[in-house]
């Protein structure tokens, strides 16, 4: 692993939405940190000058739900192929949920997870501890214990817990701590089964529902249980507009809760199964256009202060059987940025609120230390071309799965760089 260099990146356009930063700029970097924006400190000479005219210049994202299906199903993807797909979007921070096999609930597990992370060095993965035990939603586990061993927030993957008592005593214990808990919003008596927003389309193609109550009685337990116990929730992939406003009248009473939408959900609906295809099969479905726009809003205002990959790579058997038989999930890490860009020509964000949530939002929900470019700060950095066009196909992508409705579309957007604590973990050779 190479070590970091005293680097100057100049010419580049600098947004660092945490620090309101953004203008043309140069940025400095030493022995992993950041040491200024502007003009270098007296006496500072770079090993290396980075020239990035009409580049964006930008903290390195963090994304808060990105499965790497190591430990356990290597045959899907691994965190060295994921890590490196993740660097070459310009990631340098992923969240990694608990389902894993075995599952995030013991120190040695988050810990093994993060060696092979640093082993590999491409990007920094913050394990997810568990909830309970097994994610069987009876014993929660040593929370505390986790956090000590890297987890930076605990959560259920996509395995919510039945019992509300248990689920009641998980926040307690959580709040004691000062945890966050990470809660997948969906009901399991009410979503059994489904596999498609339950309406109109769903009757039509004849595909076993799931209705928004799922996801809204799911949210509205939570939230009570929130207010009771005092505990910090955050509500991971929601895909519905009443969700988000019911959260975000809890926010205005009080309640310590905050929410992310995946990236997918902002652009595609239920009219997306017409064809069948497989890699739209997600949990939780693609709903009404009515909810893309709502969720879209509160993106907008930053209610929902974070947009996440929801990166779930799959084998291509996976994808093969009927569609109600297939794994849900697409894969998401190269196609976060040129999507998160298309919001920004749409005009429904600004390019630093874009940015902001996919680095200070996130870093703010997870609390870690990250997604700024503050003096003294990581030098996790991503360098994009805002106009390069380009188009992702089954070849060119470096994860290792290819399920992903994307492929074949123009996308705009592309980084050239990125840097993990001051490291260069990938560069874009010209002409790829």
């Amino acid at each position: 692993m190479t070590k970091p260099l005293a680097i100057s990146i100049r010419g580049g356009r600098v947004i660092d939405p945490a620090n309101r930063i953004d203008r043309r700029a140069d940025l400095h970097l030493d022995h992993g940190r950041v040491v200024a924006v502007g003009e270098a400190p007296a006496g500072f000479t770079p090993s290396r000058v980075i020239q990035v005219p009409d580049w964006i210049v930008c903290p390195g994202f963090i994304d808060l739900s990105a499965h790497l299906r190591e430990p356990g199903l290597e045959h899907k993807a691994t965190i060295r192929s994921e890590t490196r797909a993740a660097a070459a979007s310009g990631i340098t921070t992923l969240c990694c949920p608990p389902d894993t096999a075995p599952v995030i609930d013991t120190p040695a597990v988050a810990q093994l997870i993060q060696q092979t992370a640093q082993r590999h060095g491409h990007a920094r993965v913050l394990p997810i501890g568990a909830m309970t035990r097994g994610l069987e939603g009876s014993q929660i586990t040593e929370m505390a214990a986790l956090r000590r061993a890297g987890c930076p927030v605990l959560g259920q993957a996509d395995r919510p817990i039945r019992n509300v008592q248990v689920q009641r005593r998980a926040m307690e214990y959580a709040a004691t701590f000062g945890l966050t808990l990470f809660l997948h919003p969906q009901d399991p008596d009410l979503a059994f089964g489904g596999c498609a927003h339950e309406g109109h389309v769903s009757t039509r193609l004849g595909l076993p529902g799931i209705p928004e109550a799922a996801e809204t009685v799911a949210i509205a337990r939570d939230l009570a249980l929130a207010g009771q116990s005092g505990a910090r929730i955050h509500f991971r992939g929601l895909s519905s507009a009443l969700a988000a406003t019911i959260l975000t009248l809890a926010r205005q009473h009080g309640v310590r809760a905050s929410g992310d939408v995946s990236i997918h959900q902002l652009f595609l609906t239920e009219h997306d199964l017409d064809g069948f295809d497989a890699n739209y099969h997600l949990i939780p479905p693609l709903r009404t256009q009515a909810d893309r726009e709502g969720l879209r809003r509160a993106v907008a205002t930053g209610e929902l202060a974070a947009i996440c990959s929801d990166h779930q790579p799959h084998d291509a058997d996976a994808k093969l059987r009927p569609f109600p038989e297939t794994a849900p999930g697409i894969t998401g890490l190269e196609t976060l940025l040129p999507l998160v860009l298309r919001l920004v020509s749409e005009g429904l964000l600004e390019l630093p609120d874009a940015i902001a949530r996919l680095t200070s939002g996130p870093a703010e929900i997870i609390g870690r230390d990250l997604g700024h470019l503050t003096p003294g700060a990581a030098a996790d950095i991503c360098i994009f071309d805002p106009d390069a066009c380009w188009t992702p196909s089954a070849e060119t992508l470096l994860t290792q799965g290819r399920n992903s409705p994307f492929l074949g579309q123009g996308m705009r957007g592309r980084v050239m760089l990125t840097l993990l604590q001051g490291r260069i973990v990938f560069e874009r050779q010209s002409g790829h």
